[in-house]
């Protein structure tokens, strides 16, 4: 079992920003692909961003240039900076955390990006 648990979410106004964390704990496997998505109200979960055990990231359209995930391997902690907020940004934000053995989740964070 790996357990992930986030941190860092609020309330920020938009052009503000935010930085999540997400500590994963458990029987972790050293090679693993670490994320963050997020589901806004009456809207399905979307990728936001990933990022592999050697640090190649993947990033989806609508944040490209504004958000950056990056990992503590040593710590198994996944990070995800947030600048230049906007309200479309709102949403609960999960962390993921997989590998050929797992598929775990987080609890979610909640972001609430005011106009």
């Amino acid at each position: 079992q790996v357990q992930l648990v986030e941190s860092g979410g609020g309330l920020v106004q938009a052009g503000g920003s935010l930085r999540l964390s997400c500590a994963a704990s458990g029987s972790i496997f050293r090679v693993n692909t670490m994320g963050w998505y997020r589901q806004a109200p009456g809207k399905q979960r979307e990728l936001v961003a990933t990022i592999t055990f050697g640090g190649s990231t993947n990033y989806a359209e609508p944040v490209k240039g504004r958000f950056t995930i990056s990992r503590d391997n040593a710590k198994n902690t996944v990070y995800l900076q947030m600048n230049s907020l906007k309200p479309e940004d709102t949403a609960v934000y999960y962390c993921r955390s997989s590998s050929m053995y797992y598929d775990s989740w987080g609890q979610g964070t909640q972001v609430t990006v005011s106009s």
